[in-house]
């Protein structure tokens, strides 16, 4: 491992996936065998003090406030962007035209034309050998890709439906304060690509196909909330002043995938009681696969083949060294948790551009996953009419 070239990192952002991704950088290079070394060195944030502490707690050697001086650094090879959406398309664009590699968190973009913009430079730079990753890191979680792999090898026979649905309920009091994901401008949507987006890209992973259209609507059950108290000069949590939330609170579609297969989807951040429930389930014509990510170690499998006084959902525990990513970890029956998925998508990506081979999701992926949300949001504003999703 020490022998391997060195990967310098510069990450930009340092709140909760700040931390999410300093650990998957930390400890990827601890338990697999990497063609390179990651080398942690520029964490970017805007105020000095807290990115100063931020790389002191996380491992960082390097604090920085300005962006535009970690590109512009012949010494960094990666830029790692956890930053709110509405800057992931120009530090991404300004990155990869520097001929830094890119891992950009999910969802790629605000809009679809910053994608777009996004996936030509990426485009552009897969030419001189520089690629770009988004960060869609459930697909990392063993029992997610073993789900994929069963579907692949024809396990489950022929796709006939989808169902996800992803539940939070950190918003369900009303006078929870503002935060950057409730503004427009700043996150694009809400839960429909906060969340939603997850289920959107798992769905289409596990399955191997593509949605084609869409027929979704968009509600926001709290229009306005208390603002920031810091925001107004102010000590302590929320003060008096009330803006606008200009987001979604709660995102339903249907969906036709591209082998005419429907699926349905929902999420929100109003569901009382859940606190990060992701569930997919896929159903064909020889047997069925069931993921929990509060179960997230196992995966629900049906055998609709076996004799009928057999049949039923088996817990298959995914935790055995034949298992995706798992034999660099624990001994059998020893779990994994949120945090390993990060190990894992810094894994694979270190590991495609050591081969120079195209990471996924790519950006591509990524713009795909983004025409998917603009057509929901577009079917909301029609009456929920069928909307198509450009190839």
């Amino acid at each position: 491992m020490n022998d391997s070239p060195r990967l310098r990192v510069g990450m930009i952002g340092h709140g909760f996936m700040g931390a999410a991704h300093s650990q998957g950088w930390r400890v990827a290079p601890r338990f697999f065998d990497l063609p390179a070394q990651p080398s942690m060195d520029v964490i970017v944030g805007r105020h000095a003090e807290a990115v100063a502490e931020a790389a002191k707690k996380w491992g960082w050697r390097e604090s920085e406030t300005d962006w535009r001086k970690l590109i512009e650094r012949d010494d960094i090879d990666l830029v790692d962007i956890v930053t709110p959406g509405n800057t992931h398309a120009e530090i991404a664009i300004a990155a990869l035209d520097a001929g830094k590699h890119v891992l950009c968190e999910k969802p790629l973009a605000n809009t679809v034309d910053e994608a777009i913009a996004m996936a030509d430079a990426a485009a552009r730079a897969a030419k001189h050998g520089v690629f770009a990753m988004v960060g869609y890191t459930y697909r990392r979680v063993p029992a997610a890709t073993f789900a994929r792999d069963l579907v692949a090898a024809g396990r489950i026979g022929e796709v006939r439906q989808v169902r996800a649905n992803y539940l939070q309920d950190w918003l369900v009091d009303a006078e929870a304060p503002l935060t950057w994901r409730m503004n427009k401008e700043l996150a694009g949507s809400g839960s429909l690509g906060d969340i939603g987006a997850h289920a959107i890209d798992l769905a289409q992973f596990i399955t191997g196909q593509h949605l084609v259209s869409v027929s979704g609507i968009l509600e926001t059950l709290v229009k306005e909330r208390p603002v920031l108290a810091s925001s107004q000069g102010l000590s302590g949590t929320a003060g008096t002043e009330r803006g606008p939330v200009t987001v979604d609170d709660v995102a339903l579609f249907t969906g036709r995938f591209d082998s005419g297969v429907l699926g349905s989807f929902e999420a929100t951040r109003f569901s009382t009681g859940r606190k990060n429930a992701f569930r997919i389930e896929v159903a064909g014509s020889l047997g069925a696969i069931s993921f929990d990510l509060e179960e997230m170690n196992s995966l629900g499998f049906y055998d609709a083949t076996a004799p009928a006084g057999e049949q039923g959902f088996t817990r298959i525990l995914v935790t055995e060294p034949q298992h995706p990513y798992a034999a660099a970890w624990w001994p059998t029956g020893h779990l994994l948790g949120y945090e390993h998925g990060f190990s894992h998508q810094v894994r694979d990506l270190v590991e495609a551009i050591g081969t120079g081979v195209q990471p996924t999701p790519s950006f591509a992926d990524g713009l795909q996953v983004q025409r998917v949300l603009a057509a929901v949001e577009a079917s909301s504003g029609n009456g929920s009419a069928w909307t198509s999703i450009p190839a």
